[in-house]
C-alpha cells in the first residue's frame, strides 16, 4: 500500500474543512470533517492522520488566509503546496459548492497531479512585499483625496488657471480660494488636510521602504534592476516584491505570462482568435511596468541619473541594459510609425522589458543548480 495521503484543505477564517485521498489509484476519498482554523487544532489534526506512519502531502487555495498554514505544516515535516485558485480544473456540469466538497476535489486533483502550485515567499520576502503593498495602497489613497478636492473646486466654479496642478504654485493659489458660506470654507480646508495627510503617509512609507531594502536578501536583484531605463528604485523594489525568485522562470516567456503580459487565445480548428493579455498575476507590477515603458518614447541615451545607479554595477549587467535601451526605443518607434495606439505600445515594450530584466536578474540570482 502507497504510504502517501493526499489531504485537501478548505481553508476559511474560522475553520478549516478537511479531505483526505489514499495515494493508491483509485483509492478512497473522504470528508476528515472539520477543525477550527487555529495552530493547535491543526497540529493535532497532523497527528492523527500521521499517526500510523503515513506520508502527508498537504494543499490549499491561495487566499486571504495568507501562508501561516503552510509555514506550520512543513515546520511540521510534511509538505505543503499552495494552490493556484484561477487555474484549478473545474467541472462545467458541477452545479454544486459546498466546503466539503471543495475539500474533497482539492485532494483528488492533489493526488492526480492536476494542481499549479503557487510561489510562497519566506516571512522576510512578504514583510516587504506587505510594505510595498501598502505604499500603492497609500498612493492609490493619495489620487482619489486629490480628485476629492478638484472634484469640489470646479463644482463651484473654482478653476486654477495655471497649466498644471499640484505645484507649489497651484497649491499657493488653494490658499486664495474664499467661499461665502462657512460650511463650504470648512469643506475645502478639510480635502486639503486629505490631501496633506495621504502625502504625508505616502512619503513616510517610502522612507521605510529605503531604510529596509539594504537589509533584505534581494538587495542586489533591486539594486541590478535599476540598470535598466524606466526602472527607477520604487519600479524596481516592486518588481522583485512581486516576482520573488527570478530563478523559478526556465525562461522569458513564462515570466512574461505569470506577469499577464502575454495576448490570449481562444482558437479552435482553422479559427484562430488572439485578443489582449491575458492580465494575470499582480496587477501593481504590471501597472508600473507599463508605465516605465513610456520612458522609451525618447532616443537611447544614458542620463545623469541613470549613469549613477549604474556606475557601480557589473559590467555585464550595464551591457545587457545597454543593449534593452537600445532594442527597445528602436521598436517604439517602429511600432508609433506603424499607427498603432499607444496602450499597445506601452503593453509591447512592457512585455519585452521583462525579458531583460530576466536575464539581469538571472546574471545577479544564478539558476541554482538542479
Amino acid at each position: 500500500m502507497n504510504s502517501t495521503i493526499f489531504v485537501g484543505l478548505d481553508v476559511h477564517k474560522a475553520t478549516v474543512s478537511v479531505a483526505v485521498a489514499e495515494g493508491t489509484r483509485g483509492g478512497e476519498v473522504r470528508s476528515f470533517g472539520t477543525v477550527a482554523n487555529r495552530a493547535e487544532a491543526i497540529e493535532k489534526l497532523v497527528g492523527r492522520l500521521a499517526r500510523d506512519g503515513y506520508r502527508l502531502s498537504f494543499c490549499y487555495e491561495a487566499g486571504p488566509c495568507g501562508y501561516g498554514l503552510h509555514r506550520q505544516l512543513t515546520a511540521l515535516g510534511h509538505e505543503c503546496v499552495v494552490v493556484a485558485p484561477s487555474l484549478i480544473p473545474i467541472r462545467a456540469g458541477d452545479r454544486v459548492k459546498t466546503d466539503r466538497r471543495d475539500a474533497v476535489m482539492l485532494a483528488k486533483l492533489h493526488r492526480a497531479g492536476e494542481l499549479t502550485a503557487v510561489w510562497v515567499p519566506d516571512g522576510a520576502h512578504e514583510a516587504m512585499r506587505d510594505l510595498i503593498r501598502a505604499r500603492a495602497t497609500a498612493v492609490q489613497v493619495l489620487g482619489k483625496a486629490r480628485q476629492h478636492l478638484q472634484g469640489f473646486l470646479l463644482r463651484h466654479g473654482r478653476v486654477y488657471p495655471g497649466k498644471r496642478g499640484w505645484t507649489q504654485a497651484y497649491r499657493r493659489w488653494l490658499t486664495t480660494v474664499r467661499f461665502d458660506h462657512p460650511a463650504q470654507q470648512a469643506v475645502l480646508q478639510d480635502y486639503i488636510h486629505a490631501v496633506t495627510d495621504a502625502e504625508a503617509r505616502v512619503a513616510r512609507l517610502t522612507r521605510q521602504i529605503e531604510g529596509l531594502v539594504a537589509e533584505w536578501s534581494m538587495a542586489p536583484v533591486v539594486a541590478a534592476l535599476q540598470a535598466m531605463r524606466g526602472v527607477a528604485f520604487l519600479v524596481a523594489v516592486t518588481v522583485v516584491a512581486e516576482v520573488g525568485d527570478f530563478s523559478r522562470f526556465a525562461n522569458p516567456r513564462q515570466l512574461m505570462a505569470y506577469l499577464g503580459l502575454v495576448p490570449s487565445e481562444h482558437s479552435s480548428g482553422a479559427s484562430v482568435r488572439r485578443g489582449g493579455i491575458t492580465k494575470a498575476g499582480s496587477g501593481l507590477a504590471r501597472r508600473i511596468l507599463i508605465e516605465g515603458a513610456w520612458s522609451y518614447r525618447m532616443p537611447a541615451r544614458v542620463s545623469r541619473k541613470l549613469y549613477d545607479r549604474i556606475e557601480a554595477l557589473p559590467q555585464a549587467v550595464r551591457d545587457i541594459a545597454w543593449k534593452a535601451q537600445a532594442r527597445l526605443c528602436a521598436r517604439y518607434r517602429r511600432l508609433t510609425a506603424a499607427g498603432k495606439a499607444k496602450v499597445v505600445v506601452t503593453t509591447a515594450i512592457a512585455r519585452e522589458m521583462v525579458g531583460f530584466l530576466w536575464a539581469i536578474a538571472r546574471e545577479v540570482q544564478p539558476r541554482p543548480a538542479s
